[in-house]
């Protein structure tokens, strides 16, 4: 797989019916490795290892509905009181992060009330801080870490 812009992790990996698989921590399972997939994994190594986000406040690739169609999200942080602090969107490292995946998270968080928004390629990382009473978000160098 690609080297992502992330410190390296250790991942564990397994090689069945001719696909490799790697091990997802929160899911607490083997997944099979897709682009996405390897830029998800990173992400939740990173928010855990870099950011100190405990373990039990992530939560990954969960269905929500969204004007009564079906979504799904990559990565969630909660907050100790079942709000959302982080909501993260993975995209596989050949896909540019444009305008239009901006609106998808943003599409996803008028729903969800996220504090923070990550939008990521694994290469590229883009970090917002939402005002909800402005109606705006204002772009950031990196999420905060995880504060009690």
């Amino acid at each position: 797989m690609q080297v992502l812009n992330f410190p390296a992790y250790d991942f564990r990996f397994k090689n069945s019916e001719n696909k490799v698989y790697i091990f997802d921590v929160v899911r607490k399972k083997f997944v099979v490795l897709q682009p996405e997939e390897w830029v998800r994994q990173h992400i939740v190594h990173y928010l855990i290892t870099e950011k100190k986000y405990p373990l039990s406040l992530v939560n990954v690739e969960k269905q929500l509905k969204v004007n009564g169609m079906v979504k799904r999200y990559d990565v969630v942080i909660f907050n100790s009181d079942g709000t959302i602090k982080v909501l993260v969107e993975c995209k596989a490292p050949e896909i540019n992060i444009t305008q239009n995946v901006f609106d998808q998270i943003a599409r996803y968080n008028m729903q969800l009330q996220a504090e923070y928004l990550m939008v990521t390629n694994g290469l590229s990382h883009f970090y917002c801080e939402m005002d909800f009473q402005k109606e705006k978000y204002a772009f950031l160098r990196d999420i905060p870490e995880f504060s009690r």
